[in-house]
């Protein structure tokens, strides 16, 4: 670890800090790791990597791990790549969060190798990677993940394909959020349809099923990822969310609602502005005011005295921008 070739390459203020990656000590090894990790030279990369490899110390190894970090090259990536299958788990973790703060895009060649791999761990790891490059080529084992035994594969995996924004992941995303087994992959999957470019005929479909679904959770997320796109087919089927057993789930629906402007849907939102919980009564208010109704008027005007000022100034922001779409004649 610190034989002749080692020093000589290295910078002079660094020969100590590798003399004493030999010592018998596993805290004054760790501290050498640190030590030559702030000098942030190169030429100190291979002891580094070799540290990360062979120090019998999984407290030395996790720290040689957070130091790799700062460099991008491929033999660094894949020494961290295969620090996924260290006997530590702390180890492990420091890889994966190390892997996952890469930022140049020939990161990613190697990263994708590891996306096939038999652990599930490093499979996770390997896409969680690739999420933050939004490498074109990682839709592939992206798209292949999303088929994966490991649920928390599939997660990653749809992130990756939420971040790519590429139309060819609308359908696999579409079928994710309708079947999947495990609730938190739906929910992941509805989310990223709001990433990826949709048409109406798989994601707003996919949607509307999913503001039906069983996870509370998997409701929120399609009301919300359903304003997001301002789907007009969504407009019944979010009225009737507003009456959902889950207030968060009611909430989004009429964010969504008025997100999507559609002036039918305003007598149902005007009905949560006596509604006992505040963010709802809120919520309505300012939904009320992206609804080009005048029947909005009269229920407005009455919540002017809600018992909660927050409610209060979104009636007053709901007033000003309806009596601003008036002013040329009402509807």
């Amino acid at each position: 670890m610190t034989d002749s070739i080692q020093l000589n390459a290295a910078p002079p203020e660094a020969a100590g800090a590798l003399t004493r990656l030999a010592a018998a000590d596993a805290a004054v090894r760790r501290i050498a790791v640190l030590d030559l990790g702030d000098l942030e030279d190169s030429a100190l990369i291979a002891p580094l990597i070799a540290a990360l490899r062979d120090d019998p110390s999984p407290e030395v190894r996790r720290e040689a791990a957070s130091v790799l970090a700062s460099w991008e090259q491929e033999d660094v990536v894949e020494a961290l790549c295969a620090t996924l299958l260290d006997a530590d788990p702390g180890v492990r973790e420091a890889a994966q969060q190390a892997l996952a703060e890469l930022k140049e895009p020939g990161s990613a060649r190697v990263l994708r190798r590891w996306a096939a791999r038999p652990e599930p761990f490093a499979r996770r790891a390997a896409l969680r990677g690739l999420r933050e490059l939004r490498d074109a080529a990682a839709f592939e084992p992206a798209q292949a993940a999303l088929a994966d035994a490991d649920a928390e594969v599939r997660l990653e995996a749809v992130a990756v394909l939420g971040w790519l924004k590429d139309r060819r992941a609308v359908a696999p995303l579409a079928a994710l959020a309708t079947g999947d087994a495990h609730g938190a992959v739906r929910r992941a999957a509805v989310g990223a349809l709001g990433f990826a470019a949709v048409n109406e005929g798989h994601a707003g479909k996919a949607l509307l099923h999913a503001l039906a679904d069983a996870d509370w959770q998997v409701r929120e997320e399609a009301a919300t990822t359903l304003g997001k796109l301002r789907l007009p087919a969504a407009r019944d089927a979010l009225i009737h969310a507003l009456a959902d057993d889950y207030w968060q789930v009611r909430l989004r629906a009429v964010r969504a609602l008025g997100r999507i402007g559609d002036a039918h849907a305003a007598p149902a939102v005007s009905a949560l502005l006596v509604h006992p919980i505040s963010n709802l009564r809120k919520e309505a208010a300012l939904a009320l005011g992206e609804l080009p109704s005048t029947s909005s008027l009269a229920p407005l005007q009455a919540a002017l005295d809600d018992r909660d000022p927050e409610v209060r100034k979104a009636v007053r922001i709901a007033l000003q921008q309806l009596a601003g779409r008036f002013e040329g004649g009402a509807p």
